[in-house]
């Protein structure tokens, strides 16, 4: 049950054209627009279509997560579908559980693509140990970003979910020094970027290729991790506050 919930979830995304071209093919244009065709010399110690391939891969992970996530758990809220699955004969788990499997998978599909763009035509030479080091890092990334969609999934309606989820993220993303190299940024940005989760994220796959802007691993693992708490806590209450509402 598990398997199969996953597996039509998946499909149901992925037969969403919208979905398709905004959250998987938006990152890879981002890379070749500006992490190829206008990257140039170093950033963060390493070749700047390196390093942009690693952030574009965040954004584009984080994406994923959030909006396949957040956005489907409030549009499903609305529907009525979460009354559905509580009577059919699943277990509870399978859902977030599926929808869980689908970050991933959708993170995967991105993260390929970057790294054959930035192979076949960004130029970039990687170990084979550093290729995966970077990958696994940028895909587990899908983990603690569906906790936070969840969150937004609990907390907004379903007709103002995608417009508070981009109202948040975009923001956050140019803050945390996806789309521009953190150390490029303003000085008042950067004073704010240790205080946003995709930060902490961007800065530990950074991190496998040697091109940190700074601070411990350690400290951006912890930074993750408590984000990643609060966000299940806030996600738990507002489950919660709908179970509450729907049965009283």
């Amino acid at each position: 049950m598990y398997r199969t919930e996953a597996w039509q979830e998946f499909l149901k995304l992925v037969r969403i054209p919208i979905f398709a071209a905004s959250t998987i093919a938006l990152p890879l244009m981002f890379y070749v627009i500006f992490g190829i065709t206008f990257a140039g010399g170093q950033a963060g110690g390493a070749a700047a279509t390196t390093y942009l391939l690693v952030t574009y891969g965040a954004f584009g992970v984080i994406g994923a997560a959030l909006f396949g996530f957040g956005v489907s758990v409030a549009v499903e809220r609305g529907q009525g579908w979460m009354r559905l699955k509580r009577v059919a004969p699943m277990p509870p788990l399978a859902y977030f559980v599926a929808k869980v499997l689908m970050s991933l998978a959708i993170a995967t599909i991105i993260v390929l693509g970057l790294f054959a763009l930035g192979a076949l035509l960004g130029g970039v030479r990687l170990g084979l140990g550093e290729w995966v080091a970077v990958g696994l890092t940028l895909v587990a990334g899908a983990l603690p970003f569906s906790a936070m969609g969840l969150a937004f999934g609990y907390l907004v309606g379903p007709n103002s979910a995608p417009a508070v989820l981009n109202l948040a993220w975009l923001p956050m993303a140019f803050a945390s020094g996806l789309w521009i190299p953190i150390a490029q940024l303003p000085p008042v940005v950067q004073s704010i970027a240790p205080f946003l989760p995709p930060y902490h994220f961007v800065q530990l796959a950074l991190g496998t290729i040697g091109a940190s802007e700074g601070g411990s691993p350690v400290v951006h693992a912890g930074a993750v991790l408590a984000f990643t708490v609060g966000f299940l806590l806030v996600a738990a209450w507002g489950f919660r506050r709908d179970e509450g509402r729907t049965y009283g």
